[in-house]
């Protein structure tokens, strides 16, 4: 249950980034860090939480037309 929260918790900061960067809903913020993961065969939480961490996503970032 821990672990689900926390996973919860570092997708939201991943999205709220997003949102804020790229001026994106909740929504689209979501696609954009399913598309990285997909792209980049790394599960989202892993990816949400490289990007809450360091700012970046793990792979080339995506554009924010393509959402």
């Amino acid at each position: 249950m821990r672990e689900a929260l926390a996973s919860r918790d570092v997708i939201g900061q991943a999205k709220g980034i997003l949102m804020e960067r790229y001026k994106l809903t909740a929504a689209e913020a979501f696609t954009l860090l399913a598309q990285a993961s997909s792209r980049s065969n790394i599960k989202l939480v892993n990816v949400a939480g490289h990007l809450a961490n360091t700012g970046n996503f793990p792979s080339p970032e995506p554009s924010s037309a393509s959402v």
